[in-house]
């Protein structure tokens, strides 16, 4: 039993662990858009390089563990992710951000490896009748992670400190690249700290015994190709631009703050800490909810009521617009399990290949982010942020479809 405890938290660790480096991309886009000096179109390419990773690294990651099973391709995931951590280093000594993409498209694509393993690994690690509750548990980490990068990344990475184009006009030249280098290098011992935790989960990982998990196919099941089943395919479409929506809420929040309400980056990064705190409180208070009221009609509300909340950032100035901005997080954190979980009703044998459909769909998440940095360097970041507006109207029409569905178990988190 005791094992078996050790097992289930190193399990649990790897939810936090890839929640955590997803979760410090807002960090790291205000903090590079000033070292690398980019623009915000550029900036976006950095959620570009994680969720790229995802969908080209999701089916070859199901591929490798179905060879050489679940425990040896968390390894590899794990030992990706602390390779692309180490690289952080002398992406910022060179201050190259081609490197510092690169970096963490390798993080990233060990982020799928570990993804791809942790949900259906915490199910048999223990009694059938409690895979629910610790998949739940499992995703309560997720959520702290979540909540503890911006605040640990606003702490550790970025300095607080902004120069108007007047100042860096006013700077010699080597007075803006000590700047810029003492900017960077930041970055350097967070990752390098963060590398050397996922190398010892690693090395613990390949020493505890672990249960392989035994395929099952012959499960009764729909015949015929996916695409027949519209709701799967609408499901995909509606993961697809949740995960977008999602990345653009939180990865330009920052910004935002700064030129609506002119809160400094640094407090901006705690008010985005305590957004996501109320992310992960929305994810219990609605899967509670859920006893009550049927799953697609508090997604359709939810939806409705984000509409509101999004056009209210866009309409109003100041505080007002940033506080409407961390309620979207709030109403917003029962949306991938839902949908994931409606997608695959009925698929049967073909829940798995379903699944893996909806996971490459995170691949919205590299897009998205791209056009609200085009739109804000056309205009300005407060009217970038209409376009979550388009993927929560997608999502309730999903939600409409689907409003028959009467009870629901979420299997699914990200």
């Amino acid at each position: 039993m005791k094992k078996n405890t050790f097992a289930v938290a190193l399990i649990i660790s790897l939810f936090f662990l890839w929640g955590f480096a997803l979760n410090l991309n807002p960090i790291l886009i205000p903090h590079l858009k000033k070292a690398c000096q980019l623009t915000d179109t550029q900036s976006a390419f950095i959620d570009s390089a994680s969720y790229i990773a995802y969908f080209l690294l999701a089916i070859p990651a199901g591929k490798v563990m179905k060879r050489f099973g679940y425990k040896w391709g968390i390894v590899v995931g794990l030992l990706l992710f602390a390779v692309g951590s180490f690289l952080f280093y002398p992406a910022a000594s060179t201050r190259s951000y081609v490197f510092f993409l690169g970096a963490l498209f390798i993080i990233a694509s060990g982020l799928a490896f570990l993804e791809t393993a942790a949900n259906p690994y915490i199910t048999v690690l223990g009694d059938p009748e409690g895979a629910a509750g610790r998949i739940n548990f499992a995703q309560s980490f997720n959520g702290l992670a979540a909540t503890l990068a911006p605040f640990l990344g606003g702490l550790f990475i970025l300095s607080g400190e902004s120069l108007t184009p007047e100042q860096e006009a006013a700077m010699s030249p080597a007075q803006l690249d000590h700047y810029l280098n003492t900017e960077a290098a930041s970055v350097q011992i967070p990752f390098l700290i963060i590398g050397a935790v996922v190398l010892l989960v690693a090395v613990f990982l390949m020493r505890t015994p672990l249960p392989e998990i035994e395929e099952n196919d012959q499960e009764a099941g729909h015949e015929g190709s996916l695409l027949k089943h519209k709701n799967l395919m609408f499901g995909v479409v509606a993961e697809f631009f949740y995960v977008g929506a999602q990345v653009c809420i939180s990865s330009f929040f920052i910004r935002f703050a700064e030129q609506v309400a002119g809160i400094p980056e640094k407090p901006a990064a705690m008010y985005l800490s305590g957004a996501l705190l109320g992310f992960m409180a929305g994810r219990f208070i609605g899967t509670f909810l859920m006893r009550y009221i049927a799953p697609a009609k508090l997604l359709a509300l939810y939806s409705l009521i984000n509409i509101v909340l999004v056009l209210a950032a866009v309409l109003l100035d100041g505080y007002a617009s940033v506080y409407s901005l961390i309620g979207v997080l709030f109403f917003m954190s029962i949306m991938f399990p839902t949908i994931f979980s409606l997608s695959i009703r009925g698929l049967g044998s073909k829940t798995k290949e379903g699944s893996s459909l909806l996971i490459m769909a995170i691949v919205g998440g590299a897009f998205f982010p791209v056009i609200m940095g085009k739109l804000s360097d056309m205009t300005n970041i407060h009217l970038a942020y209409i376009v979550p507006v388009f993927a929560f109207i997608v999502i309730f029409f999903f939600a409409l479809r689907n409003l028959g569905v009467k009870k629901l178990t979420l299997s699914q988190a990200h």
